[in-house]
């Protein structure tokens, strides 16, 4: 079996008295879209933040690869192939769409080398490949704080997907859609990172799209990894079902 390609051992860290990840053990296969879900406050977040730099474990060791990523920085993480997309997209709201994304374009290009201006053919060409690829080719006019919820969503996963990730971290994807639009940005999502081989963690509260999507359930409770399977497993557990789902 191939080794994984994330790697978390024994990761603590705690907030006050609040134990946010308490001796996780946790691995990240390539290829697969895995989804962690939890009750509020379980520590889910945190795994995103440890994972990408922004929160540092006062245990543990993350590892990229088998390459020890514990202590680095989330610009050094981002450059490593790990990028995620945020619960509240992080859009600059006084550009329209197309330019937010030549802008990340450019950025991980290195746009402030004279060689490789902001306004290049090539950075247009690369954010507009980007924008077809989420479905929002026809929106590249647009201001991005017009967008509504799903196309802000997808402008920020277009974002992430400008840094090349080879690992991208969601945090509630689809948190603010409307139930109408919900599927249909995931059935994008899906799609997209799929064919451009990328691995994805989610952290989501819908179990209806934890069924349909993930591969894998990591169930995050008191900041430990409780359950970790297959969806039809982990969410027909009795344990999962009262704890964490609330039917029971």
């Amino acid at each position: 079996m191939s080794a994984p390609l994330l790697s978390v051992r024994g990761v603590r860290v705690a907030f006050g008295g609040v134990k946010a990840a308490d001796g996780v053990d946790l691995d990240v296969n390539a290829g697969e879209f895995l989804a962690i879900i939890g009750p509020n406050g379980s520590g889910k977040t945190t795994f995103i933040n440890l994972a990408t730099g922004y929160v540092k474990p006062q245990a543990g060791t993350i590892r990229l690869e088998g390459r020890d990523i514990t202590s680095a920085r989330p610009r050094d993480v981002t450059k490593l192939g790990i990028a995620r997309a945020f619960q509240i997209p992080q859009l600059f709201t006084e550009h329209t769409v197309l330019e937010n994304l030549m802008l990340a374009v450019a950025a991980n290009q290195g746009f402030w080398r004279w060689q490789s201006p902001l306004g290049s053919p090539a950075v247009r060409e690369a954010a507009m490949d980007l924008l077809t690829t989420v479905g929002l080719a026809d929106m590249v006019g647009a201001s991005s704080n017009a967008l509504n919820e799903g196309a802000r969503k997808l402008t920020d996963i277009a974002l992430a997907l400008a840094l090349k990730p080879r690992l991208l971290l969601l945090d509630e994807p689809t948190a603010g859609v409307s139930t109408d639009e919900k599927f249909p940005l995931m059935d994008r999502l899906a799609a997209v990172l799929r064919e451009r081989g990328v691995t994805a963690v989610f952290v989501e509260h819908d179990m209806d799209l934890v069924r349909r999507y993930a591969d894998r359930v990591v169930v995050w409770n008191q900041g430990r990894v409780v359950a970790d399977g297959a969806p039809d497993a982990v969410l027909t557990d009795p344990a999962v079902l009262r704890d964490v789902v609330g039917v029971l």
